[in-house]
């Protein structure tokens, strides 16, 4: 019996590793394919989402959207369950950030059922506000990260460039707070768009960001060439960023190249970003 107990442990045991490699790696041609399946079945639903916010559309394929939106959620839910199944430790994905974002891409449909079971009309209508749990459902977006290969090399640039793009944005700060205040003192209160030192920040970073809703424009002549200052400095400044993650990517590109990063999850801390030919984690040192 105790014979037969070990071979049936150690054949469940067999079968939740399987299903580990299928759904938390890609190195296999079925994790591959599960990767494939979960990416069109994400995008399709954020692209529902999407469509079902456009109200002559809704009101249209109303029904057809509520069939879509339940089986998303009914996939995503097998989905979330399989991956606490197969877990080492279940209780760690459950609280890490992609455990959290599948459980926020699932969670507001289940909610609005409330809605529709021993509620008066008056209390729906406090309810209602329950509705903005919809727009969590585009957290199915940020699943897309299981799926990036590229992810690590960009957080590197970006990680290694922080301190030359904390100088750049302190620049901006300052100028966005000098020209604030300087329209505000040329403008004055008899310009709405500039009563204030925070109303004319506000008009002096829509300026720089090259967007220019309109909504307040400088009336007197030195204002306007002051304008015409940042505006020239928001297209001298918005090309700062990109520069400098580009170039830290060509500088590092051949590290990158020799360490390539591999889709394996630690089972223990669940964390990924290890080289193809690591065989313990880099964060908890456990056996991959």
């Amino acid at each position: 019996m105790a014979d037969k107990n070990t071979a049936q442990e150690t054949k469940k045991q067999a079968w939740r590793e399987r299903l580990y490699e299928i759904i938390f790696e890609a190195d296999t041609p079925a994790g591959k394919y599960f990767d494939v399946v979960l990416l069109i079945a994400i995008l399709t639903s954020v692209f529902v989402i999407m469509l079902e916010s456009v109200e002559s559309i809704d009101a249209r394929f109303k029904n057809g959207f509520t069939y879509a939106e339940w089986f998303f959620t009914v996939l995503f839910t097998f989905e979330y369950g399989a991956r606490i199944l197969c877990a080492r430790r279940p209780i760690r994905y459950i609280f890490s950030f992609y455990g959290i974002v599948d459980l926020l891409s699932i969670l507001p449909t289940y909610v609005l059922v409330l809605e529709s079971y021993g509620m008066e009309s008056d209390e729906l209508h406090r309810l209602g506000v329950i509705r903005a749990l919809r727009l969590l459902r585009a957290f199915r977006i940020f699943k897309l990260g299981h799926m990036l290969s590229g992810a690590a090399e960009l957080r590197e640039a970006i990680w290694a460039t922080r301190s030359k793009i904390t100088v750049f944005l302190a620049t901006v700060v300052i100028a966005v707070v000098i020209e604030g205040a300087a329209l505000h003192l040329i403008e004055g209160p008899e310009n709405p768009g500039f009563s204030s030192i925070p109303q004319s920040m506000y008009w002096a970073i829509v300026t720089m960001t090259t967007v220019g809703y309109g909504d307040a424009t400088p009336e007197t002549p030195l204002g306007k060439c002051l304008a015409a200052i940042i505006m020239v400095l928001g297209y001298s400044l918005i090309i700062v960023p990109t520069g400098l993650v580009t170039a830290e990517l060509a500088h590092a590109g051949g590290n990158f190249t020799a360490t390539r990063i591999t889709t394996q999850v630690c089972p223990e801390c669940m964390k990924e970003g290890h080289e193809v030919d690591a065989t313990f984690c880099k964060f908890c040192g456990s056996r991959l």
